[in-house]
């Protein structure tokens, strides 16, 4: 064979598996996971039943945050950078083609971490800066930016009507409340308590569950408001993340520094559960259908798979070494 018949062979050969993830996924109940490993600076996409890794991309040092667009086609991964050297970038994948299609260099921002997909741009937080910053993929181009002016902007939850975007400033001790009204943005600081890192929206959109490094205590923010309307003490050494279930009966929450999974009961107010999954709870993600929970068990270089009913951990998939940010390929 030739090379010229080899290059397209090879290049069929990629295709077909690049369609065979995407069909796969498609007509799967389950989906595909995707999944970041700080250590290794890979994207991986992985079956989440038999737990394969089909594809694996490299992306740019310290990943920690990741977000699919909304119909399915790219992933992007935050690069936060490692020690004293400042992450700048952010990786555009092309999912299907299972490659990096541009780093976009985010410079003079600095730490880009937290990233949200909405309307057809990605939102992200510069935590060096105290900013968050808006990227147009159709553009490639950065075409709005805010200044929090909280430290360790960390997190970015924009609202489904894209009218108000929440931020967790961890050094500040606050949340950040950016509404849009007339063309303009404006700010609301709200209190709570010590390092808020992990923040969601439930289901219904008329709250905000921010969870706290280092006080065991989650904050319930009003979004109509933009005030605290109960504070709930979960007993966590060290929250990371927190995750409501589509059903908007529980929060779940990562506790890094004791290695369990606490369960709130939403309407409660109150801890329901607490369990041990591992070395180092990070990232959460809870598929749409509600059926089960993927954990980030940084530690143990494994994403613990948690069925939502019995509240155990089912199996522990190996995708690579520092597993963090989780996204869902319908």
């Amino acid at each position: 064979m030739d090379n010229g018949a080899m290059k397209i062979a090879f290049c069929l050969t990629a295709a077909a598996a690049a369609f065979t993830i995407v069909a796969a996924a498609a007509q799967s109940g389950g989906g595909r996971l995707l999944v970041l490993n700080k250590e290794d600076a890979t994207f991986v996409i992985v079956n989440p039943d038999s737990g394969a890794v089909l594809a694996k991309v490299g992306v740019g040092q310290g990943p920690h945050e990741l977000v699919a667009s909304t119909d399915g086609k790219y992933a992007f991964a935050s690069n936060y950078g490692t020690g004293g050297a400042p992450g700048h970038t952010i990786s555009m994948i092309d999912i299907a083609a299972q490659k990096e299609l541009r780093r976009i260099d985010v410079a003079p921002l600095s730490r880009p971490h937290g990233l949200a997909f909405t309307q057809g741009k990605l939102y992200f937080t510069a935590e060096a800066d105290k900013k968050i910053a808006r990227y147009d993929p159709a553009a490639d181009k950065i075409d709005w930016q805010f200044e929090t002016g909280q430290n360790a902007t960390h997190m970015v939850l924009p609202t489904r009507d894209l009218r108000t975007i929440f931020t967790s400033n961890i050094g500040s001790d606050s949340v950040s409340a950016i509404s849009q009204s007339g063309g303009s943005w404006t700010q609301t600081v709200i209190p709570v308590g010590k390092g808020p890192e992990g923040i969601d929206l439930s289901p219904d959109g008329r709250e905000v569950w921010s969870a706290h490094s280092r006080d065991g205590r989650v904050s319930v923010i009003d979004v109509a408001t933009k005030k605290v309307v109960a504070t709930i003490d979960a007993g966590t050494k060290r929250s990371n993340r927190i995750k409501l279930t589509p059903d908007g009966r529980y929060a779940i929450v990562s506790d890094d520094g004791s290695g369990d999974i606490v369960v709130l009961d939403a309407s409660a107010r109150t801890v329901f559960k607490r369990f041990a999954v591992g070395k180092s709870p990070e990232g959460v993600l809870i598929p749409p259908d509600g059926g089960r929970a993927f954990v980030a068990v940084n530690g143990d270089n494994a994403v613990a798979v948690v069925d939502l009913k019995t509240w155990t951990v089912t199996k522990k998939l190996q995708t690579g070494t520092g597993p963090d940010g989780m996204a869902w390929l319908r």
